[in-house]
């Protein structure tokens, strides 16, 4: 069993829908003091109510993490509301589909600022009050498109989720004096709204060709951060668990009809 994180205080961005609601439940539901983070304050209002109804100590804020002087206002926010600032989600992530062709320089940009700029900078405001927790932790999200599997149109989603790995591993040796760690959960496909907006066919599609059988569920994410959130995993930094129910495993869809 896994040392309570009972009172730490947790800022969750790009929490308020998909696997960032799910971390954030997650973590609300263990028992730290979560602060829904999303572009949008009503729907990251809305988002913490129900963790709140649910038991947990949750409230919303509305910031942008392309933004330094809105993401310090986060980090400020969480520190006024639960004394300080001890696990950082760093979830934020937009992933429109356009083939290299078709993409303009503002739509690889656009991604780029909130994907990869956006770690960056949630990171960068968080640090000062990271430094001052026993435990300071950051997860990041990734993904396995981009750092170990690639699907067209995903060209510049692909790219910010390999970037984010090469941040994380000097980020690793840099926060480590202060006693921080820093990894990143890279998710298969799972069930959000975003999926769900790319049809049934495409879903089963997915499905058929993870081992397990099965989408993933956003708690599925939530559970890998919260471990490495954990003070048994104070010895694990700059590394990556994939969460994906054996995705990545079969060459083919062939290997696994085989199975």
């Amino acid at each position: 069993m896994l040392t309570s994180i009972e009172g730490k205080s947790v800022l969750v961005t790009g929490a308020s829908k998909g696997i960032g609601k799910g971390i954030a439940r997650v973590f609300a539901k263990a028992g730290g003091k979560v602060l829904v983070v999303s572009r949008n304050g009503d729907e990251a209002e809305a988002a913490a109510e129900e963790m709140r109804a649910a038991g947990g100590v949750a409230s919303g804020f509305s910031a942008d993490v392309s933004d330094l002087a809105s993401m310090e206002a986060a980090a400020a926010a969480a520190g006024e509301r639960h004394g300080g600032l001890d696990m950082l989600c760093a979830n934020a992530g937009i992933f429109p589909s356009a083939k290299i062709e078709d993409m303009d320089v503002a739509e690889w940009d656009g991604l780029m600022a909130t994907n990869l700029k956006g770690a960056f900078i949630s990171v960068k405001a968080c640090l000062p009050l990271l430094k001052g927790s026993e435990c300071g932790r950051i997860v990041l999200t990734s993904s396995i498109t981009g750092p170990i599997t690639g699907f067209p149109g995903w060209t510049h989603y692909g790219a910010s989720k390999a970037g984010q790995l090469g941040f994380m591993r000097t980020a690793a040796m840099e926060v480590a004096k202060y006693g921080i760690t820093i990894n990143a959960v890279l998710p298969g496909n799972i069930e959000t709204e975003g999926l769900a907006e790319l049809g049934q066919d495409y879903k089963d599609g997915m499905a058929a060709s993870i081992p397990l059988g099965k989408l993933g569920q956003v708690e599925d994410i939530g559970y890998a951060a919260l471990f490495l959130a954990s003070k048994e995993a104070g010895f694990i930094t700059g590394t990556t668990i994939v969460v994906d129910g054996g995705q990545i495993i079969p060459e083919s869809l062939e290997a696994l009809q085989e199975a």
